[in-house]
């Protein structure tokens, strides 16, 4: 009976694929093995499930039976209705619409947004949907995002889409461990570094990779390693192209000269992935579901809950698609081919990366493009949050300086950034030096800004962090301990700084909205939810506070987020006028 399934499958996918050039793109199969749901009702069940990687089977959580769950796709225009059963028999569950713009009372962030999802429940989200583009969803529960409970999310714009292509596949990036999520973060809490196996060596020292004794001496008095670029490694995690792991192998299939466009969702629990596919150029056409203009690259990093539309145009050969993690110690692998059963060489692990003094906040040079936008009034220049008390009792030298304005002094801040540089005009660690990579000065919006005003404040958040006790922040302030939401007027334009005072990049969510990269693209600037902050880095945004409601606001690195790394944004109408 397999057997006759199977064939069964592959005549309507051969009859699929014969008739794909008279339909028209939306209605094109995608991606071998994603199902995909759609309709003005649809019906999603989250159930325990075990998953097979490489030969290898581990407890998970999926959605309709798949992990990925399968691909929403919605129409621009629409009104969704969602029907979402918590088949868990001992804990609650939730799904957020990442990115999605939409009643804060539908974001789906339990004690927040909703009271999230009791077991043997169902919740209906229900909401219009108003965007077009590459999204994604999954839970906001606990550490279930990181055992499987995630899924695509694709919207179609309601009039002609401006990008061109014949054929679209998804590309789900994600890490699995056959470790459960709270033995992660308990190792993590046990110590900073418990994953890293890549730690510097005699032999490294000797050949002239790692750093000299006086770099070590120096770095091992600040107690820094830099080594420690990703928090969970290849030790711990396989990475998964939509569910399959590197010898799995997923394949994508085209027809040569085709232009094939990959909808790149990156739905890790803590991996930031360099993408590559060696001997094939990509056109980046879109960022967090939104249009740029095109932009010609070889490589591009993709942090925790971005998204990236790249349009390629394979010949008649296969092709190695490449996740590499950023600290290089394992990547996800999958084929694209025109032809069943091709494979492409697989190219080694790169060496790699040390951290520099730079991702410790003590660059120099670069201009600050903060600057190069609408500029504030000065009498509005806001900064939140207290100053930091009694140091005493410190050993860390660069904890000896001033905290910045905004920063508790609490034992959450281990280091300050004491030279924050705006580092957008760089690809992201481990690609340093690497020709036709990816920036965010790289991405211009397609279409102009909707709102072009100037910010009437600034504001400044510090993310904070101590790798030695495992805990995160923002401004020193776990979640936990947070007093009052961070409050927004609607309406109002305000300018963010995030500045990292951390080794560690963070990729940073709000919900429920947009902001605008300041970068020197003016009315054109690249809008995204999720902006990914470099060590020692800063990033600023211009916001208008336009979702009336509470919004989480957080890192989505999941350990970083459960460990405190998470606030909440209100936005409310000015006191007397409704909403």
């Amino acid at each position: 009976m397999t057997g006759l399934i199977d064939r069964r499958s592959l005549l309507v996918a051969g009859g699929a694929a014969a008739l794909m050039p008279w339909l028209p793109a939306w209605a094109q199969p995608v991606s071998a093995g994603v199902p995909t749901v759609s309709g003005d009702d649809i019906h999603l069940k989250i159930a325990h499930r075990m998953l097979t990687v490489d030969g290898r089977t581990s407890h998970a959580i999926g959605i309709n039976g798949t992990i990925p769950g399968p691909l929403v796709r919605l129409k621009e225009g629409q009104q969704a209705r969602i029907h979402v059963t918590n088949a868990l028999t001992d804990e609650d569950s939730s799904i957020h619409w990442h990115g999605l713009i939409l009643p804060f009372h539908m974001d789906g962030v339990p004690g927040i947004s909703f009271p999230g999802i009791a077991p043997g429940k169902t919740f209906t989200y229900e909401f219009p949907v108003r965007q077009s583009g590459t999204y994604w969803y999954h839970s906001h529960s606990g550490l279930q995002e990181q055992i499987g409970h995630y899924g695509p999310l694709v919207i179609d714009p309601a009039g002609a889409d401006p990008v061109a292509h014949d054929r679209e596949h998804v590309i789900v990036l994600s890490d699995h461990s056959p470790l459960h999520p709270h033995g992660i973060f308990k190792k993590l809490k046990q110590m900073g570094g418990y994953f890293n196996r890549q730690k510097q060596t005699l032999g490294g020292l000797l050949a002239g990779k790692d750093q000299s004794l006086k770099e070590r001496a120096e770095w091992g008095a600040m107690r820094m390693d830099p080594t420690d670029i990703s928090d969970v490694t290849a030790t711990a995690y396989t990475y998964l192209v939509n569910g399959h792991g590197p010898q799995d192998n997923w394949t994508g299939l085209f027809r040569p000269g085709e232009k094939v466009r990959l909808r790149v969702i990156n739905a890790s629990a803590m991996t930031t992935f360099n993408v590559r596919i060696p001997g094939l150029a990509m056109t980046v056409v879109q960022a967090d579901g939104l249009h740029v203009r095109p932009v010609e690259v070889r490589e591009f990093q993709i942090g925790v809950a971005e998204t990236y539309d790249v349009v390629v145009t394979p010949g008649d050969r296969a092709y190695t698609l490449v996740g590499e993690n950023s600290d290089r110690s394992g990547m996800a692998r999958a084929t694209l081919a025109p032809r069943a059963g091709m494979v492409a060489p697989v190219p080694p692990l790169r060496e790699r990366p040390l951290a520099t003094m730079k991702d410790m906040g003590m660059g120099m040079g670069g201009m600050d493009h903060a600057a190069m936008g609408h500029a504030a009034s000065p009498a509005a220049m806001e900064h939140g949050g207290g100053h930091g008390g009694d140091r005493g009792g410190m050993t860390h030298s660069m904890r000896d300086m001033s905290l910045a304005p905004t920063v508790k002094d609490t034992p959450t801040v281990q280091t300050i950034s004491p030279m924050p540089a705006d580092r957008t005009g760089e690809p992201g660690q481990g690609l340093e030096g690497v020709e036709g990579a990816l920036t965010y000065r790289d991405l211009v919006a397609l279409d102009p800004n909707p709102d072009t005003r100037a910010p009437s404040r600034q504001m400044q958040i510090h993310l904070t962090g101590n790798m030695e006790r495992y805990m995160w922040a923002f401004d020193g302030v776990k979640m936990n301990e947070v007093k009052a939401p961070i409050p927004f007027t609607l309406g109002e334009r305000v300018r963010v700084t995030l500045v990292n005072d951390t080794m560690m990049a963070h990729p940073i969510h709000l919900h429920g909205h947009f902001f605008e990269l300041v970068t020197g693209k003016g009315d054109h600037a690249p809008r995204k939810h999720t902006v990914n902050v470099q060590p020692g880095g800063k990033v600023t945004f211009d916001l208008t506070a336009d979702a009336p409601g509470d919004w989480a606001f957080h890192c989505h690195l999941l350990y970083h987020m459960h460990a405190g790394m998470m606030q909440v944004v209100t936005v409310r109408a000015p006191e007397g006028k409704a909403a």
